[in-house]
């Protein structure tokens, strides 16, 4: 079903706003770039947005200015990564993960209603070794089992995770991002990857490159 959309003028119109004040509020992602679609039209190109969330965005704005600074209402905004909990559907559909790594994690965990971020970074990072074919699937079991038991040690230090094989069989290694790392010459060092850089790559993927900045 398509949403239902508001042009710029009626917008402006309907709420009493000004066209200055609208676009300092983008400005100070009060509302997501997202938000402003651009659309042919008779006249050429007109801006549109989704009605509902528009509308219901600037009476909560109108509300709070007159308390607020424009950045504190912006921080009451901003998307919260302990808030975000997605089911399979959506993760999928955000092309963050394939069946095959729920499957791997539902053989570990049973199934799962929805997903907390930080399951769902869990199981980014064992989507990106599955995908780049250095790992299989029970290799990605170990991974995720490692993270899962591991990976708070570190706080808000973030990690790095590296897969190493000796003679068929692989290991899994967190460290601290930037500490050097040395193997037996009999072990194959796979793929690294980073845990912070997951992060901003899930922050896109799930709230879109606008507001990244502001997420906390």
């Amino acid at each position: 079903m398509s949403r239902e959309l508001i042009s710029k003028k009626d917008l402006l119109d309907l709420t009493g706003i000004s066209y200055g004040q609208l676009y300092r509020w983008k400005r100070k992602k009060l509302i997501p770039e997202e938000w402003f679609i651009k659309k042919s039209s008779f006249t050429g190109q007109e801006t549109f947005f989704p009605k509902e969330k528009i509308l219901d965005r600037i009476d909560k704005i109108k509300n709070m200015k007159d308390d607020l600074s424009l950045d504190q209402i912006a921080n009451m905004f901003a998307p919260k990564l302990a808030d975000v909990f997605l089911n399979k559907h959506e993760l999928k559909e955000k092309g963050i993960l394939s069946d095959i790594t729920l499957n791997i994690y539902s053989s570990i965990n049973g199934e799962e209603e929805a997903f907390s971020f930080e399951k769902i970074l869990f199981l980014y990072t064992v989507e990106l070794f599955i995908k780049s074919g250095e790992a299989s699937i029970e290799e990605g079991k170990n991974i995720l089992l490692t993270l899962e038991g591991n990976y708070r040690k570190f706080k808000s230090k973030g990690c790095e995770v590296i897969l190493v094989r000796k003679f068929g069989v692989a290991i899994c290694i967190l460290i601290s991002p930037q500490s050097e790392i040395f193997i037996e010459d009999s072990a194959k060092f796979i793929k690294k990857i980073n845990m912070a850089k997951c992060i901003e790559e899930l922050k896109i993927k799930i709230f879109g490159k606008s507001t990244i900045n502001n997420i906390k």
